[in-house]
């Protein structure tokens, strides 16, 4: 397996670097490039520089042939131009054919260059000059005085990632660190979790290995005014000899340590008394779980199980004092496809309760081309399709709550259904579906020649659907590529969906009044409403038992399963990344027309169900 190694990313290394490069103008940037093996090289950047060159800088680091090589900056392949890497960016360095025979050379630096270079940097250096990491920069200096004191960090045994504590210079805990390349499946995992190279498909296939430090980062800076108290996040080059690298590449005697840089997420240690897997929920405030829940929808949480909802006591009053919540592990939000989200609280009672007046103030004023635009500066190696689904989310999230919807209403429509053998989409990704078979039929009225097409920069491409799938899915390709696999097609289901011949004749009425209230509404094909009639069963039975729960807590949660078992196997239905910047401009305002209907299509299912069960409860005996 390829070996992740140790580098110097400052001062001495440098200036081994500029000989082979040319003369160093005034203007430098320094960057860090990271290899699939995750191995961390830091660089400085003449205005000069084009990859080319940097690509021989690195070359002599790594004392190995790296023209089949390509060097990435989030969707960006970098060619000649650099002036879209900013200052301390990581990059990421790639053989763009990721299928080596075991005797393929890695991309490593040789170990007798490792034994002849120094990390002179700071042991802790931010990536970035947000001033949101205000305080996180004085977290990194408590714990580089703590490094330099000799208080060492501790790993943390529980989770499927590598994560340590690290400390100050009074002993005590203040920040959880979680290295890239130590992340399940990637080439340093200390669990024995590994196999893929940095930025293939990962635990979740729409989250890239590697790459969920960065979604750490951006759930805390989406996280505005500490609404819903995402604790400080940054992403950092951080140098200690407790991280691990594998295949045996430790130092030469056993007492010897081996400085080792990485490129890990920051996060601030927040004390707490249990998380609230160990607690009953019912002395939570209902306006946490409504903040927690609001960023949740916003970005898509895949993953907020209830291992990573921290508790802290603020009266100690024994269990049922008042409490704080504080939200953690957001490695698995903003997949990079509409995925099948993950929230605990959906069949929490909070969840039922009207939002109030200041979260739907909060809610409105709510900006998500802003916060891609934000993103895209403080943190550009998130990619463009994450950006997209960021957009989705919170476009429907402010539909929804001026409609009037609760927050498990909202959970609800954007929940799959889980049938025996079968996935179901949920109902937004069918409201995604019917608008992308509009442009579609647009499309096919004026066919584009370049519609379709693949660039042939990059030999490697991200194939979210297919590779690694356990079970063969059918797929339905939209004029667009939109990807519509599961077990068995939809479409198939469509004509099949007929009325029960049990159903009462209240439902039946009721179903007829509904109908009567969509013909209303803006048009909407059959297909789409057929499939969401599918969809509107009680989603909530799924989180009794969903497979995925508890994945991954970085604090207290264990890790019994093998990542293999815990990976789901979630289908994509939507694939945004295809879309050109017309398309999607196009798609966006379908989105938005689409979306009344099918709101307004759960609010009457709601107001049913309701009824019948007033019904019910009062003819009970």
């Amino acid at each position: 397996m390829a070996v992740a190694l140790v580098k110097s990313p400052l001062s001495g290394e440098f200036r081994e670097f500029n000989k082979v490069g040319m003369k160093s103008p005034v203007g430098r940037r320094r960057v860090f490039v990271q290899t699939e093996t995750g191995c961390v090289l830091g660089l400085e950047l003449d205005r000069s520089d084009n990859a080319h060159t940097v690509k021989r800088k690195l070359q002599v680091a790594l004392n190995f042939p790296i023209e089949e090589s390509s060097l990435t900056f989030g969707d960006l392949v970098l060619k000649n131009d650099l002036t879209a890497v900013r200052s301390d960016a990581p990059l990421l360095l790639t053989r763009n054919n990721f299928h080596r025979s075991s005797s393929t050379p890695c991309l490593s630096p040789m170990r007798a260059d490792l034994q002849q270079r120094r990390d002179e940097s700071s042991p802790v250096e931010i990536l970035g000059n947000s001033v949101s990491f205000s305080f996180v920069r004085q977290m990194a200096k408590d714990i580089t005085k703590a490094v330099k004191r000799g208080i060492d960090p501790v790993a943390v045994h529980s989770g499927l990632g590598g994560a340590y504590y690290f400390k100050n210079s009074r002993g005590e805990s203040v920040a959880i660190v979680k290295p890239t390349d130590e992340e399940p499946f990637a080439p340093n995992n200390p669990k024995g979790f590994v196999g893929k190279a940095l930025g293939q498909p990962g635990l979740k296939r729409s989250v890239r290995v590697g790459e969920t430090g960065y979604r750490e980062v951006a759930a805390y800076l989406l996280d505005k005014e500490h609404f819903a108290n995402v604790p400080p996040t940054a992403l950092v080059k951080i140098t200690h000899s407790i991280f691990n690298v594998n295949d045996g590449v430790k130092a030469s005697k056993p007492m010897e340590k081996m400085l080792v840089s990485k490129i890990a997420s920051l996060q601030q240690f927040i004390p707490h008394d249990y998380d609230a897997s160990e607690h009953g929920t019912s002395n939570f405030p209902v306006s946490a779980v409504h903040r927690i829940g609001i960023l949740d929808i916003r970005i898509l949480n895949t993953d907020r199980h209830s291992g990573n909802l921290l508790v802290r006591k603020l009266d100690g009053d024994g269990m049922f004092g008042q409490v704080e919540l504080v939200p953690i592990d957001h490695g698995l939000c903003l997949p990079e496809t509409l995925e099948d989200p993950y929230f605990e609280w959906i069949h929490w009672p909070h969840a039922s309760i009207p939002f109030s007046e200041d979260e739907l103030k909060y809610i409105a004023n709510l900006d998500p081309f802003g916060d891609c635009e934000m993103l895209r500066r403080e943190l550009p190696m998130v990619r463009e399709a994450s950006l997209r689904v960021l957009v989705l989310c919170t476009i429907f999230l402010k539909e929804a709550a001026a409609d009037g919807l609760c927050l498990a209403e909202i959970g609800e429509m954007m929940t799959r259904e889980v049938r025996p053998g079968d996935e179901e989409p949920s109902e937004i990704e069918v409201v995604c579906l019917e608008a992308m078979s509009l442009i579609g039929e647009k499309d096919a009225e004026s066919p584009r020649s370049d519609l379709g097409s693949e660039s042939s920069d990059v030999e490697f491409q991200f194939d979210i659907d297919c590779e690694e799938a356990t079970d063969c899915t059918k797929k339905l390709a939209f004029s667009l590529g939109l990807t519509f696999g599961n077990a068995r097609s939809q479409l198939s289901k469509v004509e099949e969906t007929t009325e029960e011949d049990e159903e009462e004749e209240d439902d039946k009425e009721e179903e007829e009044n509904d109908r009567a209230n969509l013909e209303k509404m803006p048009t909407i094909t059959k297909l789409s409403m057929s499939l969401k009639s599918t969809l509107l069963g009680e989603k909530s039975q799924k989180y009794q038992k969903h497979p995925g729960a508890r994945v991954e807590s970085a604090y207290a949660s264990s890790a019994h399963r093998s990542a293999d078992e815990q990976i789901l196997s979630s289908t994509s239905f939507v694939k945004l990344s295809d879309m050109s910047e017309e398309e999607w401009t196009i798609f966006l305002e379908k989105y938005q027309e689409l979306l009344y209907p099918a709101i307004e299509k759960r609010k009457s299912v709601t107001l049913g169900q309701k009824q019948r069960q007033r019904l019910g409860t009062s003819c009970q005996f």
